[in-house]
């Protein structure tokens, strides 16, 4: 099985600063949708693209740990790997480095599928079955 891993290069902007010079830890919720959207650009699973098959696709999990400290500015890596499953689901690992290659942050995410009347889908959709199959 291969691993697809998408690379997103972010510059921390001022705004995300908290009073004590240090990134905000909700900050790092929008590195990681940054990451999501850039493995759905590089591997054709983004969010309008499953939106239009008819699926809503919720974050429901998510476990973030903190090991180093950023400030402003600094140049920052999103890793986001995506962990195969045989449930409907889609989960993903994140890696956050800074521009000397040190972890400043990991987590893992899993979402699911909603239709468009927001029930949950049990069984993974056909287009996302066959994701899989070009990808995996």
């Amino acid at each position: 099985m291969k691993e697809l891993v998408a690379r997103k290069e972010i510059e921390v902007r001022f705004s995300e600063v908290d009073s004590m010079g240090i990134v905000w830890h909700g900050a790092y919720l929008k590195y990681l949708e940054d990451g999501r959207e850039a493995f759905g650009k590089l591997f054709h699973l983004g969010y309008m693209e499953m939106y239009a098959h008819g699926y809503y696709v919720p974050l429901v999990e998510l476990d973030l740990q903190y090991k180093r400290p950023l400030n402003y500015p600094q140049t920052i890596f999103v890793d986001t790997r995506y962990i195969p499953c045989d449930a409907a689901k889609i989960k993903f690992e994140y890696f956050i480095y800074d521009i000397n290659n040190m972890i400043v942050s990991k987590a893992n995410s899993t979402q699911v599928f909603l239709d468009k009347e927001y029930n949950l889908i049990l069984n993974s959709p056909d287009f996302y079955l066959k994701w899989k199959e070009k990808y995996l």
